[in-house]
């Protein structure tokens, strides 16, 4: 399928997400020339939590590009109300943001001169959407896509049958219905809260021997406990899914984490009737992109080497923004948008060649773990 050059830009951001948009917000004010494209909507992984979900940071620490947030009861935000912001930003700064245009390669090449100086490096961008390809010619790309793509993989039997779900829905779908939940952190504690609120039968595996503390909201740890321990909620800690089936999954004993269920007894392999399976493991970042435009993956978590006084990569003129530049994180999430803010100040400060003062450029290693969003 051939690409038409539709635009030839300074920058191309990747990702409309909020560092996307504080970034877009930023270039503007500098009347620097961009283009931003997402794959999806505009705050994209947003989008897919659970309708009602509430941020764990402040409204002030994820606000951006100097606009407040402000909520009618001052709580923390729901995913409503950040979503309706993000689209607020958008359009008080006449953000024209290309949605549900997927990139599908990004080319280095030298300059026509066309845009840019001669001779200077240049990319094109190509991005896919609506059957249809299309060209964007820039000098450099901000890659601010995020971490969270797409759904960790259990790795068992039966993981892809149509009853299996990475994502919580609509609460209200699951009523009446037997639901285990696969995990033991926030977004599996939180999925099992309101869906036994909803009135589901839930069951909840997790591979510890006990929920972690430091992995749960401090609002929902209280009511979980409880609740498992009352028996409301049927917990089966030290075990995992060894194959899912229609109509039931087979657990079996962790070693070292034997205790399973009422009993607390060391238990051997087990089925648990269900309707339906949310395995809420975490999330992991689709490397395509970074692999695409030359950027080297490194660590366990294959994060993007970059310099982390300007966020340029080991390709020059390439820039990661963002949850992006910590790669698939672990259970332990250390990058969150609250500490991502600066990223931008670093980004226009290398692009107009100035030098920006931030708190410590040393983020991977010297930002302490709080539990995910």
């Amino acid at each position: 399928m051939d690409a038409s050059v539709s635009a030839s830009t300074r920058v191309i951001i990747v990702g409309a997400g909020p560092i996307g948009l504080e970034l877009a917000v930023a270039l503007r004010r500098r009347r620097i020339p961009f283009e931003i494209v997402d794959a999806g909507a505009i705050g994209q992984t947003i989008s897919w939590w659970a309708p009602q979900t509430r941020w764990f940071s402040s409204n002030e620490r994820i606000a951006i590009a100097g606009v407040p947030l402000v909520t009618p009861d001052q709580a923390k935000a729901t995913r409503e109300q950040y979503l309706a912001y993000l689209r607020g930003v958008v359009a008080q700064f006449d953000i024209p943001v290309r949605t549900y245009q997927r990139v599908v390669d990004i080319q280095r090449r030298e300059s026509d001169g066309q845009g840019g100086p001669d001779g200077e490096t240049r990319f094109r961008v190509i991005t896919e959407g609506r059957g249809t390809r299309t060209a964007l010619d820039c000098q450099n790309v901000v890659l601010a896509c995020g971490g969270t793509d797409r759904p960790r993989r259990l790795g068992v039997p039966g993981e892809d049958l149509p009853h299996v779900d990475g994502y919580l829905r609509e609460p209200h779908r699951y009523v009446g219905r037997r639901v285990l939940i696969v995990g033991g952190r926030n977004s599996a504690v939180e999925a099992a809260l309101r869906l036994h609120h909803a009135g589901a039968e839930v069951s909840l595996s997790y591979r510890g021997a006990t929920l972690p503390e430091d992995g749960i909201k401090y609002w929902l740890l209280p009511e979980i406990r409880g609740l498992c321990a009352a028996g409301r909620i049927r917990a089966y800690f030290g075990t995992r899914p060894a194959a899912i089936h229609g109509d039931h999954v087979v657990l079996e004993p962790v070693k070292g984490h034997g205790s399973v269920g009422e009993s607390g007894a060391e238990a051997a392999t087990q089925r648990v009737a269900v309707d339906d399976v949310l395995k809420l493991i975490g999330y992991e970042q689709d490397k395509r992109l970074f692999e695409m435009a030359g950027v080297e993956l490194i660590e366990d978590s294959l994060r993007p080497q970059i310099d982390e006084q300007t966020m340029q990569s080991n390709a020059a003129g390439i820039y990661v923004a963002g949850t992006a530049v910590a790669g698939s994180q672990s259970s332990r999430y250390k990058i969150f948008l609250e500490n991502c803010h600066e990223h931008v100040d670093r980004i226009v400060a290398d692009l107009t060649g100035q030098t920006v003062r931030h708190q410590d450029a040393r983020f991977a290693a010297e930002i302490a773990a709080q539990p995910e969003s």
